[in-house]
């Protein structure tokens, strides 16, 4: 697909191939529905290079503290992992300003209601 050009973005994360496929994308935004991609910092200018009037949305931690102990106290990953994912989070924070709007992740439930309102008035607006 990325060979094709039929990938709106694609990026490799921790190690991993990811990506969009642009046709099913354009389908849902010309039947009028609003789409939501969770990509990473390298997907995201993509999308904006090709599609500028997206709406993009940083989801950001509460602080840099609450990342490093959401991180660890998962339990899940090496030290190393946890070391590689924070030099990723440092990037990506620095590159904040580059997305139209911004989420602050204190919780699920406020995260949501936040993308939630967005789409609301990204509807009204020409995005």
């Amino acid at each position: 697909m990325v060979d094709q050009g039929e990938l709106l973005e694609y990026a490799e994360f921790a190690g991993n191939f990811y990506g969009t496929p642009q046709a099913a994308v354009l389908r849902h935004l010309e039947a009028g529905t609003a789409v939501i991609l969770e990509i990473e910092l390298q997907g995201a200018r993509q999308v904006r290079a090709s599609m500028p009037d997206a709406l993009l949305v940083f989801l950001a931690p509460p602080s840099w503290e609450e990342l490093v102990r959401r991180l660890v106290g998962r339990g899940t990953e090496a030290a190393e992992v946890i070391t590689r994912r924070l030099e990723t989070a440092q990037v990506e924070l620095a590159a904040e300003s580059e997305f139209d709007e911004t989420v602050v992740n204190a919780s699920v439930e406020e995260a949501v209601s936040a993308l939630v309102g967005l789409m609301g008035l990204s509807a009204s607006d020409s995005r």
